[in-house]
């Protein structure tokens, strides 16, 4: 088993042994263009008034020091990646040595109001689950992690247990594409992309498909003739002027289609490479081979595909080199012959890229289950069980707790049982029901649980624990309440969930909030629903009296040496220590 903690070093290692290299040879890079830049400043000085030399030489020089910078820039960006590899591992160290992951985006943008359980389990925000779990580097793959959190499914299962096992198996190929993946700058979001493309109408017409091919050969014919005195300069000038008045009068379309294609340039860039890691892996999971399978095209590989368009992209950005761009319209008819190219290809692969986007966004939200799996191989995949069969976990801890702090309990609930549980103030009921809440999350997205051992029968949550007062809603405390536990009932008739409540009907009498407690436990249970409810009511666990689906359980709280003590242990039973008036003492509110 690989140890992620000498893994990452050793990565890290590499990598700035890497970046050292790469260093070196930029310098060398640099110098090397600088002295061609001089050579052929040199030649135009010595060979000026002599056409038939300094053309030649001009034209080989000027190629080698286009060549060099395209270099240049090849290794400047190996550059980046190799660093972005280097920040990655240092991530993932300071977040298994320290447990700092604060860093890390929170997801707090994903939070939504009136969700079955996000608010009451911390799943976005400061401190989150989201925040822990979160290695996305495309801003569109972090918004599908959190769709994969939110989405309350319990289908497939097995299958996201398998994909997220494989993808914790590559952590070097995950690396790779993240790292990747974070060189994407993007100027515009894919979904306005996508939009673009579909709704794109074409202004080309069809003939420039040859037109600038023939006139390009003209223009050549025209520079022989010059060159050997056929032709004088005005007949060559007269020449460019047709040319750039053809593209002239597609100049304002041009300008328009320039305009949109380079904000989305990077993009392309790097999608192309992000699909090509995927085609290139081989992958034995069903959900990752489905999910290379969508990205199949007959002709060509997509990230070819891909790559053409990227590279039809960077031709008409040459336009904004303003000496290039007045000679190659001029002679070559350079706007209209990309503007062709990247019409094409949108006519043609249009419908295909939504596909690919989506393949490489869910890949980058996958990476983050896989990373999470391979950080924490000491943690279990639940064993699936027939529907309604309960959840049975040994040794069950919350993961964001700090292990060696963190008290862990077994927990077993059978199908259509409820779970009351009482307990003193801080006594680690409601860091309970936040624990088997987030062990059903995770359990339900297909990733390993901090327990020794887990099985459940997959189930939906749902939740009632941090409920509040709307004043721009005109919404009391008690209000608000009602409505959440009405959006519970609604739910639970037309589909089976697992309920966890914290402290129901707290904005009203103590009286009545056991009447209604009472009553709302009996609607539950008759609806053979499953779950856990925690009160400080010791009368509702009479209600197990009653009702066998019921059973007791509390966390207790000792005073030792005047001083208050918890063990955070689950026991069958009623708590009968409660330390509210202990507390006032202690802290010396109210007197002895």
């Amino acid at each position: 088993m690989t140890n992620p903690t000498e893994f990452y070093k050793n990565r890290k290692s590499k990598y700035i042994t890497a970046e050292k290299q790469l260093n070196k040879k930029l310098i060398f890079s640099s110098t090397l263009r600088l002295i061609v830049f001089l050579t052929i400043c040199f030649s135009a000085y010595f060979f000026f008034g002599n056409a038939t030399i300094l053309i030649p030489a001009a034209i080989a020089l000027i190629a080698i020091f286009l060549f060099l910078i395209s270099r240049h820039t090849d290794l400047k960006k190996e550059r980046e990646k190799v660093r972005a590899l280097i920040y990655l591992n240092e991530q993932e160290l300071i977040i298994l040595e320290t447990g700092d992951f604060s860093k890390l985006p929170d997801g707090k943008e994903f939070d939504v109001e009136g969700h079955e359980f996000s608010r009451d389990i911390d799943l976005f925000g400061r401190k989150s689950f989201f925040q822990y779990l979160n290695r996305t580097a495309l801003q569109e793959g972090k918004a599908r992690l959190a769709k994969i959190l939110l989405a309350n499914k319990t289908d497939r299962i097995v299958r996201k247990q398998e994909a997220v096992k494989e993808l914790a198996s590559k952590a070097d190929w995950r690396q790779q594409y993240s790292a990747t993946a974070k060189l994407v700058k993007t100027e515009t979001d894919s979904l306005t992309i996508l939009k673009w493309i579909r709704n794109y109408q074409s202004f080309v017409p069809k003939y420039m498909k040859w037109f600038p091919a023939v006139f390009s050969v003209l223009s050549v014919g025209v520079f022989l003739a010059y060159y050997l005195g056929q032709i004088g300069a005005s007949q060559v000038l007269l020449w460019f002027v047709i040319g750039v008045m053809i593209t002239g009068f597609f100049l304002k379309r041009i300008n328009n289609l320039s305009s949109n294609v380079s904000k989305v340039q990077d993009t392309f860039q790097q999608y192309h490479q992000l699909l090509a890691f995927i085609e290139t892996e081989e992958f034995e999971s069903e959900l990752m081979k489905k999910l290379k399978n969508s990205i199949k095209s007959e002709s060509k590989k997509a990230s070819v595909i891909l790559r053409e368009f990227s590279k039809a992209i960077d031709a008409l950005d040459q336009r904004n080199n303003f000496l290039f761009g007045i000679f190659a319209n001029g002679f070559f008819l350079w706007d209209l012959r990309q503007c062709y190219r990247l019409e094409k290809w949108i006519e043609h692969h249009h419908e295909a890229v939504e596909h690919w986007f989506e393949a490489v966004e869910r890949t980058d939200a996958y990476n983050s289950l896989g990373n999470f799996a391979f950080n924490h191989a000491h943690y279990h995949f639940p064993e699936i069980l027939p529907e309604k069969q309960g959840i049975k976990a040994k040794d069950l801890g919350h993961p964001l707790l700090d292990p060696k702090k963190r008290v862990n309990n077994d927990f077993e609930i059978d199908g259509e049982q409820f779970f009351i549980i009482t307990g003193a103030n801080m006594a680690g009921k409601s860091t309970f029901l936040r624990t088997v809440a987030l062990q059903i999350v995770m359990s339900n997205i297909g990733l390993p649980v901090r327990a020794e051992s887990c099985s459940y029968s997959p189930i939906k949550l749902i939740t009632s624990m941090r409920t509040s007062d709307s004043l721009g809603d005109d919404e009391s405390y008690f209000f608000s309440e009602l409505k959440r536990l009405k959006f519970i009932v609604d739910k639970i008739e037309k589909e089976n969930y697992f309920i966890i409540l914290d402290e129901i009907l707290k904005g009203t009498n103590s009286t009545d909030k056991a009447i209604g407690s009472r009553k709302f436990v009996q609607r539950l249970v008759g609806t053979n629903s499953t779950g856990i409810i925690a009160t400080h009511d010791l009368s509702l666990c009479e209600i197990s009296n009653e009702l066998e689906q019921v059973e007791n359980f509390y966390f207790d709280a000792e005073i030792v040496n005047d001083e208050l003590h918890f063990d955070y242990h689950l026991k069958n039973g009623i708590c009968r220590n409660m330390n509210a008036s202990f507390l006032l003492r202690k802290m010396k509110i109210v007197e002895e």
